[in-house]
């Protein structure tokens, strides 16, 4: 069935195609610089992108490719390794700074390029690289090297972008943008009490607690004209909102994961009008307490807890 819902025949039965390839990665040199409206809670505002560098996956719908499941009749099928030399062209030919805008770009250029595809999702997980520590021409000074980077194995930005046909033209769908792997340890300024108890209940309550979360955010924009980078002043990078993020759960002093998350969402949409839609999967990952100073309460060591946690996630809207 094609993402508009329409289903293909195969005897007496529906089917639903999606084919395409997965994680391919490129490394662009020399991009187009990129240049975003500061918000106060982050000092990112654009980057060289010397390096542009993402993994891609590509999945295409279209009741054209029927036959290849049906009948074995590939003459309209595009090979998933012609899919990839596709993304590596597009990563050449590519004008623009954001991994949204070169993955409508690249979503739009697959459906002009091969009339067999009705729609299809382009997904991009960025391959961050930092600029690495050197010193300037007269060693008088320590700043960023402009052409050594060190690839960074921290959180990362991640998009995806929705296509489809509308009168012969490609047309982006949907959009949506996000920042995933962020490990978060906030050594007091959190509790957990006053929940509900009962003969299953062994969890203590704690009014100050260190708390350790993994968090993915992700978010939708009003104008989807704003989602693709089209108009690069109204652009929220993903490196601003977990600038945000941090500045939020520092400050606030959280009575549960929930209230976190829902005061991290309240801040982002009002900090950022152009969006719509925040959304969060959290996970609680908070230590457990191993020994404690007798001098000093606040000294202690923790170890990992079980391998169970809990799992929250949350969508606000504006």
């Amino acid at each position: 069935m094609t993402k508009g819902g329409r289903g293909g025949s195969s005897g007496d039965r529906t089917a639903e195609i999606r084919y395409g390839k997965a994680q391919v990665s490129f490394y662009r040199t020399y991009a187009k610089p990129l240049r975003v409206t500061p918000i106060p809670e982050s000092a990112f505002t654009g980057r060289e992108n010397v390096l542009f560098a993402a993994e891609v996956d590509v999945d295409v719908f279209g009741d054209t490719f029927l036959d290849a499941y049906t009948a074995g009749d590939n003459r309209d099928v595009v090979a998933t390794d012609t899919m990839k030399n596709f993304v590596y062209t597009m990563a050449l030919e590519y004008e623009g700074a954001t991994l949204e805008g070169f993955l409508a770009f690249l979503g739009r250029r697959f459906l002009q390029t091969y009339p067999q595809m009705e729609a299809l999702r382009v997904r991009g997980r960025e391959a961050p690289f930092v600029p690495a520590t050197s010193l300037d021409a007269n060693a008088q000074r320590v700043g960023p090297s402009s052409i050594l980077f060190s690839r960074s194995r921290d959180d990362t930005a991640v998009a995806e972008v929705d296509l489809a046909r509308e009168d012969l033209s490609p047309r982006v769908t949907a959009a949506t943008s996000g920042r995933e792997g962020m490990q978060l340890i906030k050594v007091t300024g959190s509790s957990f009490a006053e929940f509900h108890r009962d003969a299953h209940t062994t969890l203590p309550e704690t009014t100050d607690r260190p708390l350790f979360i993994h968090l993915d955010v992700r978010w939708r924009y009003a104008d989807l004209v704003d989602a693709i980078g089209d108009r690069v002043d109204r652009y929220v990078d993903p490196e601003q909102i977990r600038d945000l993020v941090h500045c939020a759960f520092h400050e606030f002093n959280s009575r549960s994961i929930q209230h976190l998350v829902h005061e991290i969402g309240r801040r982002v949409l009002a900090r950022c009008p152009q969006l719509a839609e925040v959304s969060f999967e959290a996970q609680n990952r908070t230590w457990e307490t191993a020994r404690v100073s007798e001098s000093d309460e606040r000294v202690k060591v923790y170890t990992d807890p079980h391998a169970t946690f809990g799992r929250i996630g949350l969508v606000l809207r504006r």
